[in-house]
């Protein structure tokens, strides 16, 4: 009887911690502060993650266009992410694999 309850506890332990463990991606989303306008899955003053993962499927240059968004600003008034190649690549890829 105490193995499948110890079994559970460790699997919820696991899940708790998988939960509250944050990305590289997801940390600099927070720290460039992306979800003062964007969420996951809903439409808040700028497109959901999802929304944009949704735009750009099945594009092949997708990252690139992205990437060049976030450095830019774009033409939406966007605010301009301040950060390497490698961190906007992340952000990217983070954004389009969003659901």
């Amino acid at each position: 009887m105490k193995l499948p309850l110890t079994i559970s506890a460790a699997i919820t332990s696991l899940a708790i911690a998988a939960s509250a463990t944050a990305g590289p991606a997801e940390d600099l989303i927070a720290s460039n502060k992306c979800n003062k306008c964007h969420t996951a899955k809903t439409t808040k003053k700028g497109p959901s993650f999802a929304a944009i993962a949704e735009k750009y499927k099945g594009q092949a240059d997708a990252s690139t266009k992205l990437v060049e968004l976030l450095k830019t600003g774009g033409a939406d008034n966007h605010d301009k992410v301040v950060a390497s190649d490698v961190e906007l690549k992340a952000i990217a890829a983070a954004v389009l694999s969003a659901k």
